[in-house]
């Protein structure tokens, strides 16, 4: 059974990594794609490509959430491309990690902007149409670091926590009409940026794990599958730990 079938997704930061596994399992499902990128464009079109390869429509579009009147722009143009939109994830994010004595204003603004400013900005661009139609499903990409901290990344910690009280707020604001805002907080998935680490750190963060091994981009797309579809009609205003028992 295809739980998205005749489905419109926005997935913003879907050219690698989580986003594009999120973009894949959409697709699969039944679910339209338009997703965004901010600098890697070959890779974005490939995705594109794959997605359409599965018999749904899929578009890339080079657009930083970050900015409000980007992100204006390319809801009006999914729009006019597919119509409606059903679900947004928001999981466009950056990493700008130093301890705190050695953390730049500009990186510390960089980060909040890219992982909370931008779900602010998407939230907003995308609630008009949620609001007309009486439906839709809105999925936060927050973090395990954003429940429970991590030396080294208060920029980071703080917009994930950040995102959580968003998610919230917006379950509040939004329920009565039938819109339903989650939050998935991740814990230790293996992607591209993890494979540049040495083996022996990557061992040491599985063993940690109850579940002795790192999660998938997979894993966490099925989450939000479950979130974006009508499985979850019934949820909203949660935070879904994706993290082996990492904070059991």
């Amino acid at each position: 059974m295809k739980l998205l079938e005749g489905k419109v997704a926005i997935i913003t930061g879907a050219s690698r990594g989580i986003g594009k596994g999120i973009a894949q399992v959409f697709a699969q499902h039944g679910a339209d794609v338009a997703f965004t990128y901010s600098s890697s464009e070959g890779p974005a079109l490939e995705l594109e490509k794959e997605l359409a390869g599965l018999g749904v429509k899929a578009r890339a579009y080079k657009s930083n959430a970050a900015s409000f009147q980007e992100a204006e722009d390319l809801v009006n143009r999914v729009l006019e491309d597919f119509g409606t939109i059903d679900v947004l994830v928001n999981n466009a994010g950056i990493t700008k990690d130093n301890l705190l004595m050695r953390m730049s204003e500009a990186d510390f603004d960089q980060v909040i902007e890219t992982n909370l400013k931008s779900v602010f900005n998407m939230t907003k661009a995308v609630q008009r149409t949620l609001l007309k139609q009486r439906s839709g499903s809105i999925v936060n990409m927050s973090s395990v670091v954003g429940v429970k901290g991590n030396a080294g990344q208060a920029n980071y910690a703080a917009s994930k926590a950040g995102m959580i009280g968003f998610t919230k707020s917006m379950a509040l604001e939004l329920g009565s009409r039938n819109i339903r805002c989650n939050a998935v907080a991740p814990g230790f998935i293996e992607t591209e940026m993890t494979a540049k680490l040495d083996e022996k750190t990557v061992q040491s963060w599985r063993d940690a794990i109850p579940l002795k091994r790192g999660g998938s981009p997979e894993d966490v797309a099925n989450a939000c599958l479950f979130l974006a579809s009508d499985l979850s009609a019934y949820t909203t205003g949660q935070v879904l730990n994706v993290d082996g028992g990492m904070l059991t």
